[in-house]
């Protein structure tokens, strides 16, 4: 076990409950938008911020559903958010739906926007398309993901690292139809390894890693290496992490801007079989959010709603670079909802956190978005 990897487990008992901020907004699921999900933010030049998600349409919740991308916008420091319009719908991109999105600033001055299209149930990829008018338009896309295969990657998930990389992680799932079955007969192998595009030109062109990271032959994990996240440490050294089935998030590291792994280790997050996001703000301070208590056998559940034990949601700092985070912060925990798939972006007075937050009324805990802004002052005060 590393050094980094060594620190305090956390569980019910030892998290802190505080109300954190205040909801800008809560994107409730209606007629013909059964969900609201997964989204990422971008504050442009002017100040104004960008919230883009992915808007389902018709009346299935499920995540090969039919969905376009929508974005709101925010000229009051996301204290309210308006001017909803639909960027790109999943019809013009030729698939399914389109989710999943990542937003970055690219060295040009365009805005650019990240995004999966699913195609088929062997078939998920990830797109570019830029930005010259603050998102009014968009240009042609470029794929980000060269391989052929089912390459799921998280929202607010794309980075940029300080040489000007930009690093995509993914987790390929292997799909196809079974030999041994009748013809048309589908597999899903939940199973995930860690995969990784890069681009060092802006993303004007994508390579794949050489490396990848899979989780070590067990025959209690289901889940291998789901939904995985990476921030740089230092210049060309990258922490990586997944959810997995086994009780906790699971950690790699790259000493080379990415292109090779180290085998995965258990870390020191605590967690049911969802994501951790985690970010830096502009003092170098890293927050993370998450789920801190894992699924364990005889955890309650509620009947009438998939949770999946995304409750609650917590928020914790590092200010030593990741060695050591403070005691979490619960700031959602009805014990009904659930709460994930964080967005997380700084401006200079606040934290906005974008995030599932379903509850019964809702069906799924994935169909409805809130937006939460958090002052820097009371962050600081109380992570």
């Amino acid at each position: 076990m590393t050094e980094r990897s060594r620190g305090k487990r956390w569980n019910g008992a030892n998290v802190k409950r505080k109300k954190l901020g205040s909801v800008s907004l809560d994107l409730v699921p209606g007629p013909d938008n059964p969900r609201n999900s997964e989204g990422a933010f971008l504050t442009l030049e002017n100040g104004e911020i960008l919230y883009a998600y992915s808007r389902y349409k018709g009346d299935s919740q499920a995540d090969e559903a039919t969905a376009d991308l929508c974005l709101l916008r925010s000229g009051d420091d996301g204290r309210t958010f308006g001017e909803e319009s639909i960027i790109l719908t999943c019809e013009g991109e030729g698939g399914v739906n389109a989710m999943s999105l990542s937003l970055m600033h690219m060295k040009n001055g365009d805005i650019g926007l990240f995004y999966l299209v699913r195609t088929t149930y062997t078939l998920l990829r990830m797109f570019l398309r830029r930005s010259r008018d603050g998102g009014r338009t968009w240009g042609e896309r470029v794929l980000c993901t060269p391989q052929e295969g089912f390459f799921v990657v998280n929202n607010d998930r794309v980075i940029r690292l300080s040489d000007g990389r930009i690093l995509i992680p993914a987790a390929f799932h292997r799909t196809g139809l079974r030999g041994d079955m009748e013809e048309g007969t589908r597999f899903f192998d939940s199973r995930a390894e860690d995969v990784f595009f890069y681009s060092d030109d802006d993303g004007v062109t994508w390579e794949t890693a050489a490396g990848k990271c899979s989780m070590p032959y067990s025959g209690s994990c289901r889940s291998g290496l789901q939904e995985p996240g990476a921030v740089e440490l230092s210049p060309g050294c990258l922490w990586g992490w997944a959810r997995t089935d086994l009780g906790r998030q699971y950690e790699m590291f790259s000493l080379d801007n990415g292109n090779t792994w180290t085998a995965c280790q258990p870390s020191r997050f605590t967690s049911p079989n969802g994501p951790l996001s985690m970010k830096r703000d502009e003092k170098g301070v890293l927050y993370a959010v998450w789920n801190p208590i894992p699924q364990y056998n005889g955890r309650e559940e509620p009947e009438m709603i998939f949770l999946g034990g995304r409750t609650p949601l917590v928020i914790a700092a590092s200010r030593d670079n990741g060695r050591t985070f403070t005691e979490p912060v619960s700031f959602e925990e009805e014990p009904d909802h659930g709460y994930c798939y964080c967005a997380m972006h700084f401006t200079k007075e606040a934290l906005l956190l974008a995030y599932c937050a379903g509850g019964p009324e809702d069906g799924i805990c994935l169909a409805r978005t809130r937006i939460r802004r958090i002052p820097l002052s009371q962050l600081e005060e109380f992570v």
